[in-house]
C-alpha cells in the first residue's frame, strides 16, 4: 500500500508541475470573464484569425509562392525569449516584435525580442497593437515611440508597424465609425512620422479594412501594406495599394512566432530599413 501511495503521489506531483508550467509560461496567459482575452494579450493576426479563419493548405509552407521573396516572423510576449540564431539558420532574415498595445501595454521580452535578431544579422522591428476604444492616435504614437517604436538610419532596422485589425476585445470596428476610424489612423501615422522622419507601415487584413475604413485608399501613396491572409496567396488588397509589401501568410496561435514574407528582393528590404 505504501509503494501504491508513493506512486499516486509521484504522479499528482508530475501533474500539478506541469500544469504550473503551463500557466506560467508566456503563451497561457490568462482570459476574463467570458473567455474575452486580458487586455494587452493581443498578438498581430489574433483577431484576424479569429475573425477570417485559415484556408485550405495555409499552413503548409510548400503551399506558398515566396519566390523572390525573403522569409521573416513576427513575435510577441507569448514566445518569451526566441531562439533567434536558430531561425537565422533556418533562412528568416527579418523580424517584428511587438512593443506595445493601447497606452498601458508593454512587452517584457521586448528587449530580447528586439536585440536578439539584431545581433544575428536580421533586418528588425517593432510594432503596435492598436485598440482606438481606449485612447487617440497621437497618445498611442508617443507610447509606442517611448517603448522601442522608433526608427534608426543604421541598414538594419524597419519603420514601426500600426496594427490595425478585428478587434479581439468586443466590437469589431472598436465602436468607431468609418470616418472616424480612418481619422483616427490618420492621427497615429501622421504622428509616428513627424518624430521619426517615416512613413509607418500598416498591417490589416482587407476585411477588416473594407468593413471599418470603408475600403479607404488615402494612405496607400505613402504608406506599405503588410498584408494578413492565412492561404495560399496574399487575395485582393485594400483599395488604393496595388502591391503589398508584406504578407502574413501563416498565423499559428500563441506558442510559435507567425511567418511572413517580404515581397522583394533582399536589397530592397534593405532599401526599406535605410530609408
Amino acid at each position: 500500500m505504501s509503494l501504491q501511495r508513493g506512486r499516486t503521489r509521484l504522479i499528482l506531483t508530475g501533474v500539478l508541475t506541469g500544469l504550473l508550467l503551463i500557466l506560467s509560461s508566456p503563451a497561457a496567459q490568462p482570459a476574463s470573464a467570458g473567455g474575452v482575452p486580458v487586455r494587452g494579450s493581443a498578438y498581430m493576426g489574433m483577431g484576424v484569425l479569429a475573425h477570417d479563419g485559415r484556408a485550405a493548405g495555409a499552413d503548409d509552407p510548400s503551399n506558398i509562392n515566396r519566390a523572390s521573396q525573403i522569409e521573416g516572423v513576427d513575435v510577441s510576449g507569448y514566445q518569451g525569449n526566441v531562439a533567434w540564431s536558430t531561425l537565422w539558420s533556418s533562412g528568416v532574415k527579418w523580424a517584428y516584435a511587438k512593443a506595445t498595445e493601447g497606452t498601458s501595454y508593454t512587452n517584457p521580452y521586448f528587449t530580447q525580442q528586439y536585440n536578439g535578431p539584431y545581433n544575428v544579422g536580421m533586418i528588425r522591428g517593432a510594432y503596435h497593437f492598436a485598440t482606438p476604444d481606449t485612447s487617440g492616435g497621437v497618445t498611442q504614437a508617443d507610447h509606442f515611440l517611448a517603448h522601442g517604436g522608433g526608427w534608426s538610419k543604421d541598414g538594419k532596422t524597419l519603420p514601426g508597424v500600426l496594427d490595425i485589425e478585428w478587434n479581439p476585445y468586443g466590437a469589431s470596428c472598436y465602436g468607431k465609425s468609418k470616418s472616424d476610424m480612418v481619422a483616427w489612423i490618420r492621427d497615429f501615422l501622421n504622428r509616428y512620422k513627424s518624430r521619426t522622419g517615416r512613413d509607418a507601415i500598416i498591417y490589416t487584413a482587407t476585411s477588416w479594412w473594407t468593413q471599418c475604413t470603408g475600403n479607404y485608399g488615402g494612405f496607400a501613396a505613402s504608406t506599405p501594406l503588410w498584408i494578413a491572409r492565412y492561404a495560399t496567396e496574399p487575395g485582393a488588397l485594400p483599395t488604393g495599394w496595388s502591391y503589398h509589401t508584406m504578407w502574413q501568410y501563416t498565423s499559428t496561435g500563441k506558442t510559435v512566432g507567425d511567418h511572413d514574407c517580404f515581397n522583394g528582393s533582399l536589397d530592397r528590404l534593405k532599401a526599406l530599413a535605410t530609408g
